[in-house]
C-alpha cells in the first residue's frame, strides 16, 4: 500500500491556543467585574468621580468624571462583554483550537487551506475586538448572546462560513474513509450555528453608517422572543455543548489512552441530541405571552433531552474504565472527569427547570445563572483547561512544566466554581420564594422588591464574586504553567506525518455495510441529514407562530411609540437595562399584585426588538408607566440610592448631561414602517414638533414637582449662556417618556390572574 507523506499545520493551532488563553483571562476578569458591581454598584464612582463627599475617586474628582465615561463602566454594557468573551472568545477559540488539532489527525491530512485557516483566525479575533469596542460605546441590539449590530453579524457569518469551507475541504482530501464521532459533532455544530445565527439576526439597518450602526429586528414582540430563545437556548446547545462534546470524544480517549466506551451509544447520542435540542428553546418563555402550545412543546422536548445528554455523559465517563488510577495523578484527567460530571449535572437540572412547577420558582431569578455557570465554568471551562494541558506539551515537544501547578489550578478552579454556583442557588431560591409569599390578609409579605436585593448583596453576591476571583486566579496559574512549558520546549510548525492513500470506492452502500457506517463515509449526506435534524424543530415552532394570526391577537388600543418614546427605548437598549429589568408580567397572583395586569401578546406587536428580559435584578417594568412622577425618574437615574435605598442599580449622570441626538429619528421610524409599524405620513412630517411638545410637557412637570431641579437649571442657564442645553433636549427626557409609556396601552381596571398562588 502506497504511503503518502504530508505535514500537519501546528502554527494555526498554536495561535488558537494563545487566543484561547488570552480571552479566557479577560472573560473571567469581566465576570468578576460585573459580579462585583452587583453588590458594589458605587465602584464606578470610586474610579471616575462622584458628588458624594465621602468618596475619593481614583481619577478626577466630581460627578463630571463619571458622566464623561458615557456609560462605559455600566453593568449592562459590561455584562454583554463578559458573555461574548466567555462564549465566543474563550469557548469559541477553545473549540477551534481543538478542532484544528484533532481534525488533521483524525482525517490524516493538513487543513484544506492554510490561507483560509488564517483568514478564519484573524476575522474571529477581529469580531471579538470589535464587540468590545461597540459594546463599550453602547452599540448593541439587546438580544441576549446576539447583541452585536448588523456589521458584526455579517463578520461572524463570514468567519463561520470560512471555517466551514476549510473543514469541508479538509474532509474532501482525507486519508481516512470513515468520519470519527468528533467530526460528526463538528459538522452538526457548523450547520446548526449557521442556521441559528442567520435567522435570529435578520434585521433592517436604519442607515448604512458602519461607524455607528443601528438596526431593528425584522421580528416583533412574541415572534421575536421565540426566535431569540430558539437561538439563545441553542447557542448553549451548539456553541457550548455539541462542539465541546466533539472535543470530549477525541481528547478524553487520548488522555486516558482508552477507546470510546460505546460506538453505538455515540450514534444514539449524536442524532438524538441534535434533533431534540433545537425544540427546547421555548422553555425560556414559560408563563409568558408565548402561545401555550409552543410552551408545552418546549417543555416536552426539554425533558426528553435528559436521555441523550446522560447517554453522552456516561459514554465519556465509562471511557475511563480501567484508567481511574490515572485520575489521581493526571491533572488533565481530573479536569475532564469534573467537566463531564458538570455536563451531566447541568443537563439534568435544565430539563427540571423546564417543567412549569420549578420554572415558576426559578425563572427570572439567580437560579438560572447558577445553572448556566455549572455548564460554562465546569463543563466548558474544565474540558478546555484539560485540553490545553494535554496539547501544549505535544505542540512544543516537551513535558508540562508543572503537574503540581496544574493540580493547584484544578483545586482552586473547583473551589471557585463552588463558591460561584452555591450562593447563586441560594440566592435564586430566596428570590423565587420571597417574591411569592403572602401575609394572612392577602398582601405581599415582601412587597418592596429591594427587600430581596438587600439580602442578596450583603453575603451571597460577594461570595459569588469571591468564587469568580478564585476561578480567575486558577486561569492565571494556567498562563504561568503554559508559559513555562512553551519556554522549555521546541515548537515544530509543520509536523511531519504519513498515511496510506485513500482508495476510491463507490458511494453506494457495500454488501453487509451498516447504514450508519455508510453515512460515516458520506460527509455530504451526513451534513444534509444533520441540517434536516436541526431544522425540523424550528420550522414546527416558529413558522406557525409567525404566520397564524390567532397566535398573537391584536389589541385595538395598542399604538406605536411616539418619536420621543422611540428614542428613549433605544437609550434603554444602549445602556443594557434589559439585563436587569424584565418587561413581562406573568399571570401569577404575586406578580399581578406587585406589578399590575399580566402581559398580553398583543401589547408587543410593534416592539422591534422585544425586551422581555431574562433576569430580575430590579423590578419588572412592564406597567411602569404612571407609577412614579417624572421628577422621581430623573432623580432615580441621577442616583438610584437617593430614591431607593439599598438599590444596586448604577448611576446614569451622562443621560442627564447629554443632548439627545435626533439626527436619525426619522430614519428609525421609516425603517419601522417597512417592518409593519403603522406610522403615517403626518407622523413622519411632524417628528420634531411632536418631540418638542412631549419633551416640554415632561420638563414642565419635572420643574413643577421639584423646585430644586428648576432652580438648578435656571442657574446653569445663567452660567452657560448660549452653550446651555435645556432639559427638554436631553437624553433623560426621552428615557422618561419611554418609561412613562410602558404598559399604558390597555386598561388595568379589571385585574385578572390565570393561576392561584396560595
Amino acid at each position: 500500500m502506497q504511503m503518502q507523506t504530508f505535514k500537519y499545520d501546528n502554527k494555526i493551532v498554536k495561535y488558537f491556543l494563545y487566543a484561547t488563553i488570552f480571552w479566557a483571562v479577560l472573560a473571567f476578569f469581566f465576570g468578576v467585574l460585573v459580579a462585583t458591581l452587583k453588590f458594589f454598584p458605587e465602584l464606578p464612582d470610586y474610579i471616575f468621580g462622584s458628588d458624594d463627599g465621602d468618596v475619593t475617586p481614583l481619577f478626577g474628582a466630581g460627578i463630571e468624571g463619571l458622566s464623561a465615561t458615557n456609560g462605559k463602566m455600566g453593568f449592562g454594557r459590561l455584562r454583554m462583554i463578559h458573555t461574548t468573551f466567555a462564549i465566543f472568545a474563550f469557548v469559541g477559540n477553545g473549540f477551534f483550537l481543538g478542532a484544528y488539532y484533532c481534525m488533521q489527525r483524525l482525517l490524516k491530512t493538513r487543513m484544506g487551506s492554510d490561507t483560509l485557516s488564517w483568514v478564519h483566525f484573524w476575522s474571529w479575533q477581529l469580531f471579538i475586538l470589535l464587540s468590545l469596542v461597540t459594546f463599550l460605546l453602547g452599540i448593541n441590539t439587546s438580544k441576549e448572546y446576539a447583541e452585536h449590530e448588523w456589521p458584526l453579524d455579517i463578520l461572524i457569518a463570514v468567519s463561520w462560513i470560512i471555517f466551514g469551507i476549510n473543514m469541508f475541504m479538509t474532509i474532501a482530501k482525507r486519508r481516512v474513509r470513515h468520519l470519527y464521532v468528533a467530526i460528526w459533532f463538528f459538522l452538526g455544530t457548523w450547520v446548526a450555528v449557521a442556521m441559528l445565527h442567520i435567522f435570529n439576526n435578520l434585521e433592517l439597518p436604519v442607515h448604512w453608517n458602519l461607524l455607528n450602526p443601528k438596526s431593528y429586528s425584522i421580528y416583533a414582540g412574541v415572534q421575536d422572543a421565540l426566535v431569540q430563545w430558539w437561538y439563545g437556548h441553542n447557542a448553549v446547545a451548539f456553541v457550548l455543548t455539541t462542539p465541546i462534546l466533539g472535543l470530549m470524544y477525541y481528547f478524553v480517549p487520548k488522555a486516558a489512552n482508552r477507546p470510546v466506551f460505546s460506538y453505538k451509544l455515540s450514534i444514539i447520542h449524536f442524532w438524538s441530541l441534535i434533533f431534540i435540542y433545537i425544540w427546547a428553546g421555548p422553555h425560556h418563555l414559560l408563563y409568558t405571552s408565548l402561545p401555550a402550545w409552543v410552551q408545552a412543546v418546549g417543555t416536552g422536548f426539554s425533558i426528553m433531552l435528559i436521555a441523550p445528554s446522560w447517554g453522552g455523559m456516561l459514554n465519556g465517563l465509562l471511557t475511563l474504565r480501567g484508567a481511574w488510577d490515572k485520575v489521581r495523578e493526571e491533572p488533565v484527567l481530573k479536569f475532564m472527569v469534573v467537566a463531564i460530571t458538570c455536563y451531566g449535572m447541568a443537563t439534568f437540572e435544565g430539563p427540571l427547570l423546564a417543567t412549569k412547577t420549578l420554572n415558576k420558582i426559578g425563572h427570572f431569578t439567580d437560579w438560572v445563572p447558577a445553572h448556566v455557570h455549572v455548564g460554562t465554568l465546569g463543563w466548558n471551562g474544565f474540558i478546555i483547561f484539560g485540553m490545553i494541558y494535554w496539547l501544549t506539551p505535544r505542540l512544543f515537544n516537551t513535558k508540562l512544566a508543572s503537574n503540581k501547578l496544574a493540580n493547584t489550578h484544578f483545586w482552586i478552579g473547583t473551589l471557585g466554581m463552588l463558591f460561584w454556583v452555591i450562593p447563586m442557588y441560594v440566592a435564586g431560591w430566596t428570590q423565587g420564594l420571597m417574591w411569592q409569599e403572602f401575609n394572612e390578609d392577602g398582601t405581599l409579605k415582601y412587597g418592596n422588591f429591594l427587600q430581596t436585593v438587600t439580602i442578596l448583596k450583603d453575603w451571597l453576591y460577594p461570595m459569588r464574586a469571591f468564587g469568580g476571583t478564585l476561578y480567575l486566579i486558577g486561569a492565571v496559574l494556567m498562563v504561568v504553567n503554559v508559559w513555562k512549558t512553551v519556554r522549555s520546549g521546541s515548537f515544530v510548525a509543520n509536523e511531519a506525518a504519513e498515511a496510506p492513500a485513500l482508495a476510491k470506492i463507490s458511494s453506494a452502500r457495500k454488501k453487509g455495510e451498516g447504514v450508519h457506517t455508510w453515512i460515516e463515509r458520506m460527509p455530504t449526506l451526513l451534513t444534509v441529514l444533520s441540517f434536516v435534524a436541526v431544522a425540523i424543530g424550528g420550522l414546527v415552532e416558529i413558522v406557525p407562530t409567525i404566520v397564524v394570526k390567532s397566535n398573537v391577537p391584536t389589541i385595538a388600543s395598542v399604538t406605536p411609540y411616539t418619536a420621543l418614546e422611540l428614542e428613549g427605548r433605544d437609550l434603554y437598549i444602549r445602556e443594557g437595562c434589559n439585563a436587569c429589568h424584565t418587561q413581562m408580567i406573568r399571570p401569577f397572583r404575586d406578580e399581578v399584585k406587585r406589578y399590575g395586569e399580566y402581559s398580553k401578546p398583543g401589547e408587543y406587536v410593534y416592539h422591534h426588538p422585544f425586551l422581555w428580559g431574562s433576569q430580575r435584578s430590579g423590578p419588572d417594568l412592564h406597567r411602569q408607566g404612571g407609577k412614579n412622577p417624572d421628577s422621581w425618574h430623573y432623580k432615580h437615574m441621577w442616583d438610584p440610592r437617593d430614591t431607593s435605598p439599598g438599590s444596586i442599580m448604577p448611576r446614569y449622570p451622562w443621560l442627564i448631561d447629554n443632548e439627545l441626538d435626533r439626527s436619525i429619528t426619522k430614519n428609525k421610524m421609516e425603517a419601522l414602517v417597512k417592518l409593519g409599524v403603522p406610522y403615517t405620513e403626518d407622523d413622519l412630517d411632524s417628528i420634531q414638533t411632536s418631540m418638542d411638545k412631549q419633551a416640554i410637557a415632561i420638563e414642565e412637570r419635572i420643574f413643577a414637582e421639584a423646585a430644586d431641579l428648576k432652580n438648578k437649571y435656571a442657574k446653569e442657564q445663567t452660567e452657560k449662556g448660549e452653550e446651555f442645553v435645556p432639559l427638554r433636549d436631553r437624553e433623560i427626557v426621552a428615557l422618561i417618556a419611554y418609561l412613562q409609556r410602558l404598559g399604558t396601552d390597555i386598561s388595568t381596571e379589571n385585574t385578572q390572574t390565570t393561576s392561584i398562588n396560595n
